[in-house]
């Protein structure tokens, strides 16, 4: 059965920064941003650990994870529920998991983070709520952004 659609990972591809939450032994929450995440198939995502100690120790005593993709811009995206399994760069696996990954960091990578999506469901805004449509939310948001920038503009 086929979990990822294919707007799913249109935004996965697009949006490339994951929200990774996971919990410490004791309880304690973590959410953590990951910018090297990519598909591997239709039930699995990954991304590259670089800079994570706290990620990983969580996963390695309680693999359940939950990650979430957002597109700032019409304020929509999806949430992933699942189980992961970290994968070191020693481990035969982490080179077929690789094959998968089309960014630079790659030789940055201590390990492979693989999720297993268990369940995935829609993020919405309240934004939506007072009938606003995507064009007119995309359109307010872009003009934040813009007016966030050095001179009110985007920067190259």
């Amino acid at each position: 059965m086929s979990m990822l659609t294919d707007d799913m990972k249109r935004v996965i591809r697009e949006q490339l920064l994951g929200f990774v939450a996971t919990t410490g032994a004791d309880g304690t929450p973590n959410l953590s941003p990951k910018g090297s995440f990519f598909i591997v198939n239709d039930a699995t995502i990954a991304f590259g650990e670089i800079r994570s100690p706290g990620t990983i120790r969580n996963l390695r005593s309680n693999a359940r994870v939950e990650v979430n993709f957002v597109d700032p811009f019409i304020r929509k995206g999806y949430r992933f529920a699942g189980t992961s399994t970290v994968v070191a760069r020693d481990d035969p696996s982490f080179e077929t998991l690789l094959r998968s990954y089309g960014g630079t960091l790659s030789d940055r990578f201590r390990a492979i983070v693989a999720i297993t999506i268990a369940s995935a469901s829609p993020i919405t805004s309240p934004a939506y709520d007072d009938g606003r449509d995507e064009a007119e939310i995309r359109r307010h948001w872009t003009r934040h952004f813009k007016a966030i920038q050095p001179d009110g503009r985007f920067s190259e």
